[in-house]
């Protein structure tokens, strides 16, 4: 599979090589600036503190911004399951676009099959699985939404390149809205930590608005038509699908 790469490196990296084992997952963003030219000087700047390892321009060319056995910094705070600091394990790609902020467009489709191209790539070489490929917001909840509700995560997995649920929208449609009552929420909760979501047990406000983040994060990914922070029958349905492909 023929990808052709460009290179613009940045110097934002950990100078520690990393072993081939120790990278397990692909973390998808969106740049999230208004002007492309604006993220690449970002990711490229000594002052920014931030950077990834590939870039993908509107047109769809591919930079490498940071050589893969190379600790890039495009994670930040993060926890999947026991483990914090994502960045030590994972391959960051950022995909040129506004994002929320700055009128959050569609990805275009030069954009989306070089990233098919290049996960294929990668997942290939490091062997990584389809549960260990996530959005930044699936890791870090509390302070991203991207790579956003328009990121075709559906098409991706029937390429094999992360998880989807095998439940018919028609089917799940007639589910939404529908309130759940304690034990269901419960299981919800149970259900999002066997996907990988770090769940705030103890009940009080503070977590009752980090869990928020959370559902919203879990919709963005596996209930993109409707993203609103609360629980219902349908996300119920799909989070009980998806703690058996995450298992």
């Amino acid at each position: 599979m023929r990808l052709k790469i460009f290179y613009n490196y940045s110097p934002n990296f950990n100078p520690i090589k990393r072993k081939t084992s120790q990278i397990k997952f692909l973390i998808f963003h969106y740049t999230g600036i208004k002007k492309e030219s604006d993220a690449i000087k970002k990711l490229t700047s000594f002052k920014s503190d931030v950077s990834c390892h590939y870039f993908i321009k509107k047109n769809g060319e591919t930079f490498v911004m940071v050589p893969d056995l190379y600790v890039a910094w495009h994670a930040g705070k993060s926890r999947w399951k026991h483990l914090n600091y994502i960045n030590r394990y994972s391959i960051g790609i950022e995909i040129n676009n506004p994002g929320h902020e700055y009128n959050y467009k569609k990805f275009s489709k030069k954009q989306i099959q070089s990233l098919i191209k290049l996960s294929k790539i990668l997942i290939k070489k490091y062997k990584i699985k389809s549960k260990n490929i996530l959005g930044h917001s699936d890791i870090a909840p509390e302070r991203k939404k991207d790579p956003g509700e328009k990121f075709p995560w559906k098409e991706l997995a029937k390429q094999d390149i992360g998880l989807w649920h095998s439940l018919s929208t028609q089917s799940l449609k007639k589910n939404r809205k529908i309130e759940l009552d304690k034990v269901s929420k419960k299981m919800f909760y149970n259900n999002l930590s066997k996907i990988g979501y770090v769940i705030k047990k103890t009940e009080n406000s503070k977590n009752r608005k980090f869990n928020n983040y959370i559902i919203k994060a879990f919709q963005r990914r596996f209930r993109q038509e409707l993203v609103n922070g609360e629980l219902d029958k349908e996300c119920l349905i799909i989070s009980n699908n998806l703690a058996k492909k995450f298992s």
